[in-house]
């Protein structure tokens, strides 16, 4: 059955079909490019790159992404730009992983995998936020890594490994000494869902919680400006996209490094959503949301934005948010929720909560208890407490494992004590299509309030806006029959991609650009950088002149 609405991506592996086009000539081109050697004594720093005699390219990788969906928009980066230089992203001998460092079961997947690549004699090549957050850690050892701000350059990261060499980008992007929000929006992706575009509108955030192990890889708040996300959202419905999600460590911030605000961005990105496209927002934490509650519930209303809001509480007890270091009390976490539920009716609000933190009593617990029966939140992300290291709640006297387990359990109990869709059978819905369940059987489409509606697995509604009568209730879902009289409406101003297809390649003017700045800082040969050139110039044109089937 699907997850709950605001279900995480899990991996973007096979994102690029075995149809897409490769340059012809490669193996021909090699054959005459003599590489111009290196100088012994030439020194080289941390980021910069050395060249050799092979010119990858032709190679095959798999890769794998945990984790969050900033962390999902970082892997559709990477795999467009290495997809745009000529590999094949399939099952292969370059491995590339993508992790995430919340919880440490994510981290033990990723530490496994790489354990079952080095077994497999494969090359590999490590990002996302757990190398960017310890990238000393013993298993990390020899392992070329690319930092979370350095997505931009994974072809030339992956190059490297493919030579033998080890590579670590770790650094930050700057600008006259500001932090960047990270690489360009513009940059060749593919995207997992041909219908969905992620957009991560910063990164880092301005909050210090001490469980906290994300701050140590994304660090503080670092906006993108206005103009970029537009474009980049105009740029998504101009390739099919029909719907937009938002995200960041805290979308609530948004701005406050550079002069602006969340309800700023939000009503011009509302201008460029076409009929029928729909727009939705990511996590956002208390403390910054709460003065734009106005604004929001109006953002919330209008048509072509879910009424959705993620708004992590993590604990009722203000003691233990206190000790968490959150950044505001129980009563404002209700005033957000309160005031959204007033003025935007049907809302849903979707939030996580962490049992066991150091320090939570029984008293702390019950009080977590209470406001979740009388809340009745439809979307709740239960965790229990991992100590992560070098955080300063790792540091404290932690509750035995046993009672986190038990409290666990009792809380998601609760949680499953209660339907909260039962009393929306009969209704009549639109709803938004644009994903398939879990086991195949139906499409996935959502209404305006982003609950998950089941629909027939009929190819004419994928991307369409469709009208049904709500007829079963489950848990997570409910299941709808189209109406028959009515048509399905395309919102997507455009054909939709087709999926693993290459979105955003680059003018081959801006190709130019890019290659001559790499053919000063690398030192490469004249072959050797015409290679560089080569690629994805001709992928473009491929791409260009290819008939759309």
């Amino acid at each position: 059955m699907p997850s709950s609405c605001d279900s995480l991506m899990e991996d973007i592996e096979d994102m690029v079909s075995s149809s897409d086009p490769t340059p012809h000539e490669r193996q021909s081109a090699r054959k005459s490019i003599i590489p111009r050697a290196r100088k012994k004594k030439e020194l080289m720093s941390d980021e910069e790159l050395q060249a050799d005699s092979l010119i990858p390219g032709t190679q095959k990788i798999w890769m794998k992404t945990w984790g969050c969906s900033h962390n999902n928009s970082d892997g559709e980066y990477m795999a467009g730009q290495l997809a745009a230089s000529g590999y094949k992203m399939t099952e292969a001998d370059v491995w590339l992983l993508n992790s995430c460092t919340v919880k440490n079961p994510a981290e033990d997947h990723f530490r496994n995998s790489i354990k079952k690549a080095q077994e497999q004699q494969k090359k590999v090549v490590v990002a996302g936020c757990v190398p960017q957050a310890q990238p000393r850690m013993d298993y990390l050892k020899g392992l070329s890594i690319i930092g979370v701000q350095q997505i931009d350059r994974v072809v030339e990261v992956v190059d490297e490994a493919v030579k033998g060499h080890s590579v670590r980008l770790l650094g930050q992007k700057k600008d006259g000494g500001r932090r960047l929000g990270g690489a360009r929006l513009d940059l060749p992706k593919i995207r997992k869902n041909p219908l969905i575009e992620i957009i991560s509108i910063n990164t880092g955030c301005l909050n210090a919680c001490t469980y906290c192990k994300t701050k140590h890889a994304r660090g503080d708040l670092a906006s993108y400006p206005i103009e970029e996300l537009v474009e980049r959202a105009r740029q998504s419905f101009q390739e099919g996209v029909c719907e937009i999600w938002l995200t960041s460590e805290d979308t609530g911030a948004y701005g406050r490094d550079i002069g602006t605000d969340l309800p700023t961005l939000l009503w011009r990105l509302v201008e460029e959503i076409p009929e029928g496209a729909m727009l939705r927002l990511g996590m956002t934490n208390p403390p910054y949301i709460l003065e734009h509650l106005e604004e929001m519930a109006k953002i919330l209303n209008h048509p072509r934005v879910y009424a959705f809001l993620h708004v992590p509480v993590q604990s009722a007890s203000d003691s233990v948010l206190m000790d968490m270091k959150r950044e505001y009390c129980i009563d404002d976490f209700k005033r957000v929720v309160d005031f959204l539920k007033e003025r935007v009716p049907g809302v849903t609000i979707a939030t996580d909560i962490i049992c066991g933190f150091p320090g939570e009593t029984e008293e702390d617990f019950e009080a977590t208890i209470d406001l979740v029966k009388a809340y009745r939140f439809p979307s709740l992300f239960i965790n229990q407490f991992y100590p992560r290291p070098g955080t300063p709640a790792a540091r404290l006297e932690q509750v035995p494992a046993h009672v986190k387990k038990q409290r666990t359990k009792e809380l998601s109990q609760v949680f499953h004590s209660y339907n909260p869709y039962d009393h929306k059978v009969g209704e009549r819905q639109h709803v938004l299509v644009t994903e398939e369940s879990f086991d195949s059987q139906y499409y996935v489409a959502h209404n305006k309030y982003y609950e998950q509606v089941l629909v027939p697995k009929r190819v004419e509604f994928k991307g369409k806006m469709i009208v049904v009568d709500v007829y079963e209730a489950g848990k997570h879902f409910m299941k709808g029959k189209p109406v028959e009289e009515s048509k399905p409406f395309t919102p997507s101003i455009a054909m939709p991609l087709q999926k693993g297809e290459v979105s955003g390649l680059l003018q081959v003017s801006t190709y130019i650009s890019s290659c001559s700045s790499l053919y000063k800082r690398a030192d490469l040969g004249l072959g050797a950088w015409l290679m560089h050139f080569y690629r994805p110039v001709q992928l473009f044109l491929c791409t260009v002149f290819t008939p759309y089937t």
